[in-house]
C-alpha cells in the first residue's frame, strides 16, 4: 500500500503587500482617534446630538425629502408640477453647500461680511417687492446715538379717541401691546438739517410716535392698546451692550407684560425699515401712504401661526389698499436675531413702518389702515378665542 503525500496550502506574501497592510491598519487607528478627539474636545455645544441632528435637518427643504420619498413611492411626486423636477445632484448640491443656483445671494450672503443683515426671503410678495428692495436693517451711527439733534414742530391734530359709531363693540382690558426693539428709529423729515439715513435716530421724535397713533386708531375702534415707549437704546447705553442686542432687551419688556397683564393677546414690535422714499412710499387715491411690511422670525416654534397672522394682514391691506403692503419676509441665520420675540406668542407681529424718508402724516395714514385690518381681524377671531367683550 502506497503511502499517501501530505498535502499543503502554501500562502505567499509579498512585503509590499504586508507593509500596506499594516500602514491602512495604522491610519485607520489615527483616524479614530483624531475624530474620537475632536468631538470630545468640543464644547457640549457644538457635540453632534439629536438636538444638532433634528436641527440640521430642517434646515433641508421639506420639498426636497418629499422628492426622495417619491424616488420609491411614485405617488408622492403626483402633487409637483412636472416643471418642478431637480437632479438629486443638484439638491444634493444645495443642501451641503446652502448655495443655491438660481439665487446669487445664497452665494454672496458666505462671502461678504454683515450681507446677513440685508437678507432675507420673500415670504409674500407685495406689489413691486423683489430681492432688490427688501427691507433693510441698519444700526445708528454713534454720532446718532451720542446727541439728539433739533427737530421739527410736532403737532398732535388728533382729536380724541372715541368710538366710531354708537354701539360699537369695545374690549374690557387692553389686548394689544406695542413696543419698540429699536425705539429710536425716527424719520429725516421729523429731524431738522439731517439728511444722513444713517442719522435717522433720535430719543423723542421715533416710532413711538407711529405706535402711539396706531394705539389711537384701534382705540377708536374699541380695542384696548397698551403703548410701551421704554427706551431700549439708553438701556443698552446703560449697560454697555451692542445694538445687536436690542431684542434680548426688549425680551424682558415682553416677557415682563405677559406675566403681569394675563389679557393682553397681540404684541406688536414697530420698526422702521431703511429702504428711501421710493421704494417706501406709496399714493393711493391721491393720498399719500407709508408703505407697511411685516417680518417673521425663521428661528421660532410659533413660526406658522405668526406667518398666519402676517399673511392675514397682508392679504386684508391689499384687498383695501393695493400695493401698501410690500409684503412678508423671513429672517433666520447666523447675523440676524431669528426670532424677534416671536417664540413668546403666536400672535406676534414685527412691522416695519415706512422708511427713513416718511412723513407723519404719511405714517399716520398708514397706521389707521393697519388698525382697521387689526381690529377686524380681532373681532373676527374672538369669538373661536371665546374671550369676552361688550
Amino acid at each position: 500500500m502506497k503511502a499517501k503525500k501530505p498535502s499543503f496550502v502554501v500562502v505567499a506574501l509579498q512585503a509590499a503587500t504586508i507593509i500596506r497592510f499594516i500602514l491602512i491598519i495604522l491610519v485607520t487607528m489615527v483616524f479614530i482617534f483624531l475624530v474620537t478627539g475632536l468631538l470630545t474636545s468640543l464644547k457640549p455645544e457644538f457635540r453632534p446630538s439629536s438636538d444638532s441632528v433634528n436641527e440640521a435637518t430642517g434646515q433641508v427643504p421639506g420639498k426636497i425629502l418629499y422628492k426622495y420619498l417619491g424616488q420609491g413611492n411614485k405617488y408622492f411626486l403626483q402633487s409637483f408640477p412636472e416643471e418642478e423636477t431637480e437632479s438629486v445632484s443638484r439638491q444634493i448640491f444645495q443642501s451641503l453647500t446652502n448655495i443655491s443656483l438660481n439665487d446669487p445671494r445664497s452665494l454672496l450672503g458666505h462671502e461678504l461680511p454683515g450681507y446677513s443683515l440685508f437678507d432675507g426671503e420673500i415670504l409674500v410678495a407685495g406689489e413691486g417687492t423683489n430681492y432688490t428692495n427688501m427691507p433693510i436693517e441698519s444700526p445708528p451711527s454713534e454720532e446718532a446715538m451720542e446727541k439728539d439733534t433739533e427737530t421739527e414742530e410736532i403737532v398732535d391734530e388728533e382729536e380724541p379717541v372715541k368710538p366710531e359709531q354708537a354701539g360699537t363693540q369695545k374690549t374690557k382690558e387692553e389686548v394689544m401691546y406695542i413696543y419698540f426693539s429699536h425705539t429710536r428709529e425716527s424719520y429725516l423729515p421729523l429731524l431738522k438739517g439731517v439728511t444722513n439715513p444713517n442719522s435717522a435716530f433720535h430719543s423723542k421724535a421715533n416710532v413711538t410716535l407711529v405706535g402711539e397713533k396706531l394705539k389711537k386708531s384701534l382705540e377708536a375702534k374699541g380695542i384696548g392698546t397698551k403703548v410701551d415707549k421704554t427706551d431700549v437704546n439708553a438701556i443698552l447705553n446703560k449697560k454697555g451692550l451692542q445694538y445687536g442686542s436690542s431684542y434680548s432687551q426688549s425680551r424682558s419688556l415682553v416677557q415682563e407684560v405677559m406675566a403681569n397683564d394675563k389679557n393682553l393677546k397681540y404684541f406688536i414690535d414697530v420698526h422702521r425699515d431703511s429702504q428711501r422714499k421710493k421704494v417706501t412710499t406709496i399714493s393711493i387715491n391721491g393720498k399719500a401712504y407709508a408703505r407697511l411690511c411685516f417680518i417673521i422670525g425663521g428661528e421660532n416654534p410659533n413660526y406658522e401661526q405668526n406667518l398666519k397672522l402676517a399673511e392675514e394682514m397682508h392679504k386684508k391691506i391689499s384687498e383695501k389698499y393695493p400695493g401698501l403692503s410690500r409684503g412678508v419676509f423671513e429672517k433666520r441665520g447666523a447675523g440676524t436675531n431669528g426670532k424677534f420675540n416671536q417664540d413668546l406668542s403666536g400672535n406676534a407681529m414685527l412691522v416695519e413702518a415706512g422708511g427713513v424718508d416718511n412723513t407723519l402724516d404719511e405714517l399716520n395714514a398708514s397706521m389707521e389702515v393697519l388698525a382697521d385690518v387689526l381690529a377686524e381681524h380681532y373681532w373676527d377671531a374672538e369669538p373661536v378665542q371665546g374671550n369676552a367683550a361688550e
